[in-house]
């Protein structure tokens, strides 16, 4: 099964005319590297999921009903 991660070194980066952001992966295939990729997300995309990655990293659950 594929995850990703992060990919080393390669920070996130913003397009001022279109307004993306993209985020920089690597997929892996267990510790196997199968590709570099990049997740491109719109500024109301993005600012969605920080605010649900800072729920969880708060220790607030999240769930599909909103915040615990």
């Amino acid at each position: 099964m594929l995850h990703a991660s992060p990919r080393h070194g390669a920070p996130p980066t913003s397009d001022l005319g279109t307004g993306e952001i993209r985020v920089p992966l690597a997929l892996y295939d267990l510790d196997e590297h199968q590709a570099d990729v990049s997740l491109v997300l719109s500024r109301t995309e993005a600012g969605l999921l920080h605010a649900s990655l800072d729920r969880l990293l708060s220790g607030r659950r999240l769930t599909a009903g909103g915040v615990q």
